[in-house]
């Protein structure tokens, strides 16, 4: 979602998008959830900052977010975001749909680099 939110309606979405994640999310929640990346707890769709981030494991600090095209028109807007989650001393990682799908072991394994560096 774009832009900053207050936290009712940060909820709110948050449970929409829950509902209706894209394919992308639904194949990395598939090996994020339960614990299954290291004992590493992920939420997904998390309310912060009036911002809902994609995943986001609290206990790190580590923010996922998955970028499809729509994310090209909106690189100002992102970076914004993105600024404002890391004031709150999360890191922010980024991949494209097309790596969720075409290099799911990629990506895992650089989410998990992201969080034993943390």
């Amino acid at each position: 979602m774009g832009g900053m939110v207050n936290f009712a309606m940060a909820n709110e979405i948050a449970r929409h998008l829950r509902k209706n994640q894209t394919e992308a999310e639904t194949l990395l929640w598939s090996r994020l959830r339960a614990k299954q990346l290291a004992g590493y707890r992920f939420r997904r769709q998390h309310p912060i900052r009036g911002y809902v981030v994609d995943f986001i494991c609290l206990e790190k600090k580590l923010v996922i977010e998955l970028d499809g095209s729509q994310h090209v028109e909106q690189a100002s807007a992102d970076m914004v975001r993105t600024a404002s989650i890391e004031r709150d001393g999360f890191r922010v990682i980024r991949f494209w749909n097309n790596d969720v799908f075409g290099n799911l072991d990629g990506v895992l394994q650089q989410i998990l680099s992201a969080l034993e560096a943390r």
